[in-house]
């Protein structure tokens, strides 16, 4: 049962700190490194399989230093976000070089069985640059897999898969993480991480801003203040009743319409329609005008 360790994990170029004194512990299951673009989880990713040195502190696997321990590779695997898959190779002969390169003792055996457990079989005679995205990324997950690592990091796993693709690669997640294997991976989008059963670790601007199931990620997200922009048969009768509402903070009258800061986005969706309803005003649009990932994934670092 492997298990990763970050103490006090920080990361440095120059003056530009990439990952910021991280301190998580990640068991046997699925983990999920959630965050904006640019937030510091592809450093963290690297830091934990050993190909980058924290600047301070310790990452650990299996209580054992990832940076400078070849040996962590018998039971780790790694997708990068970056392809770097030599397209003239077929997929048959990218993973049998990953399985000779790892040593196994039948190695045309374990690169069938990671092409297979991938799906693919059918089109593993093509060369790579052929493959649609999808295709590559499922290449690159198979040789990582072939040496059947305790431990699977991977960086944005599901980028360029088609629906169903990207669900088969949940399906294969959730299977290996079952059998007591530590996955992890990383993604900017929380509607893959909600697919997905397991633990949310949230990474913004290279600090742990928040930890839990995706149930108590996503209520904090939904919780927090919000802006919305609303325009109605009667912007200044409804902002008047708005005003006396618990849930809202502010109101201002612009150009097109009303800008409104709920304090609890909850409470101030389930009582805009009935208050405008009471007073006779038609609501012409509702629509969130703070959404953006950044702002969405900021607010966890304040609370």
């Amino acid at each position: 049962m492997s298990t990763i360790e970050l103490a006090g994990a920080s990361r440095w170029y120059g003056n530009v700190v990439a990952v910021n004194d991280v301190t998580l512990s990640i068991r046997p299951g699925l983990t999920g490194l959630l965050g904006p673009n640019g937030a510091g989880k592809t450093t963290v990713l690297h830091m934990m399989a050993g190909l980058m040195a924290p600047s301070q502190g310790e990452v650990l696997v299996d209580g054992r230093p990832a940076w400078r321990n070849p040996a962590v590779y018998r039971d780790l695997g790694l997708v990068t976000e970056r392809e770097s898959v030599p397209g003239f190779l077929t997929a048959w002969e990218f993973v049998l070089a990953s399985a000779k390169l790892h040593k196994l003792p039948d190695p045309a055996s374990a690169a069938r069985a990671a092409l297979a457990v991938v799906e693919l079989q059918d089109a593993q005679d093509r060369r790579i640059s052929t493959y649609s995205k999808g295709m590559r990324q499922r290449s690159r997950v198979a040789a990582a897999l072939v040496h059947e690592p305790s431990v699977l990091l991977l960086d944005e796993p599901f980028n360029g898969m088609d629906p169903r693709q990207r669900m088969h690669m949940m399906e294969l997640l959730d299977g290996m993480a079952d059998a007591g294997r530590t996955i992890v991976f990383s993604s900017h989008i929380l509607e893959e991480v909600e697919q997905l059963s397991g633990t949310v670790q949230v990474i913004v601007s290279g600090r742990l801003a928040a930890s839990g199931d995706y149930r108590h990620i996503r209520r904090l997200m939904t919780n927090r203040p919000h802006v919305f922009a609303i325009s109605s048969s009667d912007d200044r009768a409804l902002a008047t009743a708005l005003m006396g509402q618990v849930s809202v903070s502010g109101v201002s009258i612009t150009g097109a319409g009303l800008q409104v800061h709920a304090s609890d986005y909850g409470e101030f969706t389930r009582a805009l329609a009935g208050l405008a309803r009471a007073r006779g005003i038609r609501l012409t649009a509702v629509l969130p005008s703070d959404e953006s990932l950044e702002k969405v994934f900021s607010y966890l670092v304040t609370t």
